[in-house]
């Protein structure tokens, strides 16, 4: 079954309905759109709200501006009004929405006036529909107001009409959200009446109105602007609706791609782009090319910044593409994206265009001919255009000195191969400095050069000589070739200038990207990462980082690494950092939300998963920062934030594997106590109740038997409760070691004797010279034990009339004491888990009768006195040897006993 494509009906109608579900999930966005000041559009908003007050609806007025006018503050009569924020950083007294305020109250409706008014400094956003968005992502529906020359894309077209530029403006994707748009009109005399009557503005205020802004013509043209407005929403509200159902035909959705290069014109191309693509009905790119020309410009920097970020608000995709070719990467991107049309602002005409280097339009004309080409120009890039024609930019005076040194040394070598050498053909000297200032400096300075060596030339040694007459064609070739080369080479010598910059930079960024994936790799927690993180992005940037990642308890966002370390956070940058990880998106400086911040704020997510935020505080003078730096500092985020994932699931993978861990131990020793205490409990109690029911009818024989079995069984749970003390003291470290010297012959000897009690068919054979070894200073006790386990263990499975070897010798500052069974062994990978409770070796030393415990607590107790215990291959390749090695005591030890005493 084929796949469905972009513009299959299939994923037009999935997409449609999906987008129709999340916006009823989040709060529902109702704007009364005015097409000047004073139409009523408070007026409206009110009277709706009490409407729905009266039918019960619970309405709140968040921010309502009445500018004194009567009627209006006559409709909040019986309205609840939430307190106004009422203070500011610095002390400054102000009036603002508080969105705290209202995200406490939580009310179903709320009414927020002036859509697109502007934050005083140090709120958390920095402008009022932000302050919307959140409360419609908190599930809360919104009434709001706003006239039609606050929306960004008709900026421009506003500023034709009236010559006024609007400085607070709504980008259109957030108008776009409007679930409702409410139209509210009056007829120009009717508004016009009203504002002299004193309703719209203050009486000194409408005189100058009047005469600027609202004027008949200027009104009508507002007004039709409105209209055309309302009339593409309702449009886009049928075309959804139609998509949704099915019912309607899907437009092939190509998309619109504007090429900016970060002039004064790239805000007017971005808003006419936005236009062409909403009548398009279009989704649409804002691209620029990196080419390496600007990247030192802060100015160009900064205007390129501006474009990018109006072009996110109108609801762009923005890319960055990095080439030397400007016309290859966005022909290449366009290509790869399925782009229809591409707007371009209109490139000047420059001298010798058409001969050397035709401008992105001629060379867009010629090489994308399956694209549709929009040249949008404007009266302000025209007269700059016309600017730079009569003031060129110019070389700097020592270009033109050092290519007036290489030509004057041209002239002396000419000079000295003239006389002495009697080199015919002199051309070939000036021809190489022209190559040499070429490849060193812009093409100007590289004609310059060509001139003055052609002078030279021309002067000094083409006939006839000391004048500048050219007697043959030839000489007269000579000049065209000196200009040729001088245009040809400097050409190629700016683009090979450009690539190694290109590459340098590229190679700087892949530098810093893999010596942090390196060192990220290593890190073995998230303490580790955020170390690394931190000092990794103070290089890259030369600025001070900090990563903060949120409290296990308290989910507060902490500083886990800083660079300086003593770098602190403001109460800004922490309101700034909170929101970052909060909602998933840059905060702080260079952002709208919360910019009074010192710290741009990146948040470090990874699948949904929040795990930190990093702050990175730049000078002061850095007003902008670059798209390159951008670039680099949000790589190196996404990757700290993929090695905090992956300490992070390392951490649960660890923690699921201990809590499985837990279960199997708990689950055998359930089965452990199950068994080896019911089993010698059972057998007592049979011999017991024998002893019981038949009395005086057993005989002596017979009772000493029973009486044995109870005797047996008795010390068989013993032992059995005793190793499980021992390893909960183990376990829990306390376990005390009451140590003194002991000769080892003695414990082991011991060690011996309890076994003969249980096992008295068994053969020992011992090989421990008595006064040979050293003296321990170990606990007697534990250490007997520990021998007597490893024997108990050793006779268990020893083939009847095997013997069981124990061996003890002292070499190196150390004592070994082997015990040694011919028993069927244990496999060499399973060597190193014997020691773990509760596991048996069913083919090996132990069999399912064993409980697990005894070569556990053998390893506790050596390994409690800096000693330890290993399974080794038996004597021949047969059976098993468990080594015990125990330090011997750096103090002098006292002579050993008297064997007479």
């Amino acid at each position: 079954m084929p796949e469905p494509t972009d513009n299959d009906p299939r994923r037009a109608k999935a997409d449609a309905l999906l987008d129709r579900i999340e916006r009823e999930q989040a709060g529902q966005l109702k704007v009364f759109l005015g097409a000047a000041p004073g139409v009523g559009k408070t007026f409206a908003m009110l009277s709706a709200a009490r409407e729905l007050k009266r039918q019960g609806v619970d309405v709140v007025v968040g921010l309502v501006e009445t500018h004194g006018r009567a009627e209006t503050e006559a409709l909040l009569d019986g309205l609840e009004l939430l307190p106004r924020r009422g203070g500011a950083p610095g002390g400054r007294a102000h009036d603002e929405f508080d969105v705290d305020a209202a995200l406490a109250r939580r009310p179903p409706l709320i009414l927020v006036d002036e859509l697109a008014h502007r934050n005083v400094p140090g709120s958390r956003h920095e402008r009022r529909y932000q302050d919307i968005e959140e409360l419609l992502a908190a599930g809360i529906d919104v009434y709001t107001t706003v006239n039609i020359q606050h929306l960004e894309s008709l900026n421009d077209v506003v500023q034709q009409i009236t010559g006024v530029r609007v400085r607070e403006t709504v980008p259109d994707a957030f108008f776009d959200r409007a679930s409702d748009v409410v139209l509210i009109d009056l007829p120009p005399r009717e508004l016009i009446a009203r504002l002299r009557q004193g309703k719209v503005y203050l009486p000194e205020l409408a005189a100058s109105a009047l005469e600027r802004f609202f004027t008949a013509s200027n009104l009508t043209a507002l007004r039709e602007l409105a209209v055309q407005a309302v009339a593409d929403r309702v449009d886009a509200d049928l075309r959804e609706y139609q998509v949704a159902q099915g019912s309607g035909p899907v437009p092939v959705r190509r998309r619109v791609l504007a090429a900016i290069d970060g002039s004064e014109n790239s805000d007017y191309l971005v808003r006419v782009t936005r236009r062409i693509a909403e009548r398009r009905h279009a989704p649409w790119t804002v691209a620029y090319v990196d080419s390496g020309r600007s990247s030192g410009d802060a100015a160009h920097r900064e205007r390129l910044d501006a474009a990018l970020r109006l072009a996110r608000r109108l609801g762009a995709s923005t890319e960055i593409l990095r080439g030397v070719d400007v016309v290859d990467e966005l022909l290449g991107y366009a290509a790869r994206n399925s782009v229809a049309a591409i707007v371009i602002g209109r490139t000047r005409e420059r001298p010798f265009a058409r001969l050397f280097n035709r401008t992105l339009t001629q060379q867009l004309l010629m090489r994308g001919a399956h694209f549709e080409l929009t040249i949008v120009a404007t009266p302000v890039a025209r007269a700059r255009s016309r600017r730079a024609l009569q003031q060129p930019n110019r070389a700097p005076l020592r270009d033109y000195g050092f290519a007036l040194l290489v030509s004057l040394a041209a002239l002396v070598l000419a000079h000295l191969a003239d006389r002495v050498l009697s080199v015919p053909n002199l051309a070939q000297l000036f021809t190489v400095a022209v190559l040499v200032v070429a490849a060193r400096s812009r093409m100007s300075v590289a004609v310059f050069s060509a001139v003055v060596c052609f002078l030279g030339y021309n002067f000094f040694f083409a006939p006839p000589r000391y004048t500048l007459a050219i007697a043959n064609g030839g000489d007269a070739l000579t000049v065209i070739l000196f200009l040729a080369t001088a245009l040809i080479c400097s050409r190629l010598a700016t683009r090979l200038s450009l690539q190694v910059q290109m590459l340098r930079e590229a190679n700087a960024h892949a530098g810093i990207l893999g010596r942090l994936g390196r060192e990220l790799t290593a890190a073995a927690d998230a303490g580790q990462v955020a170390s690394i993180g931190a000092r990794t992005l103070a290089q890259a940037v030369g600025a001070d980082v900090a990563v903060l990642m949120p409290d296990a308890a308290t989910g507060t966002l902490t500083v886990a690494a800083a660079v300086p370390s003593a770098l602190e956070l403001g109460m800004t940058d922490r309101a700034a950092a909170d929101w970052a990880l909060s909602h998933e998106q840059p905060a702080g400086r260079y952002t709208d939300t919360l910019n009074a911040a010192t710290c741009w704020l990146l948040p470090l997510s990874e699948d949904g998963v929040r795990l930190g935020v990093v702050a990175i505080r730049f000078e002061a003078e850095e007003t902008v920062l670059s798209p390159q730096r951008r670039d680099l500092l949000q790589a190196i985020a996404h990757d700290i934030a993929q090695a905090l994932m992956r300490t992070r699931l390392a951490d649960e993978l660890e923690s699921a594997r201990v809590q499985g861990e837990t279960e199997r131990l708990r689950a055998a020793l359930l089965a452990s106590v199950s068994h080896d205490l019911r089993s010698p409990l059972a057998a007592m109690l049979g011999s017991a109740e024998s002893l019981q029911r038949y009395g005086s009818r057993v005989s002596d024989a017979e009772r000493g038997e029973l009486l044995d079995g109870i005797v047996s069984e008795g010390q068989r749970l013993d032992r059995y409760i005793q190793n499980l003390l021992d390893m909960t003291r183990l376990g829990h470290g306390t376990l005390k070691l009451a140590r003194d010297w002991v000769a080892i012959d003695e414990i082991i000897g011991s060690g011996i004797l309890r076994l003969r009690k249980l096992f008295p068919d068994v053969r020992v054979e011992r090989d421990a010279p008595a006064g040979e070894l050293p003296l321990l200073y170990v606990h007697p006790a534990l250490i007997e034990q520990a021998i007597f386990n490893i024997l108990e263990n050793a006779a268990k499975f020893s083939p009847p009339g095997a013997p069981v070897r124990v061996r003890a010798e002292a070499a190196g500052g150390e004592v070994r004491i082997d015990i040694v069974d011919a028993g069927p062994g244990i496999p060499p990978e399973e060597r190193s888990r014997i020691f773990d409770m509760f596991y048996s070796v069913e083919r090996g030393d132990r069999g399912k009768q064993g409980t697990g415990l005894g070569l556990s607590i053998c390893q506790g107790m050596i390994g409690a006195h800096g000693g330890s215990v290993e399974a080794l291959p038996g004597d021949d390749g047969t059976g098993t040897t468990i080594r015990i090695t125990l330090p011997v005591a750096g103090a002098a030890a006292p002579a050993p006993p008297d064997e007479d005493a």
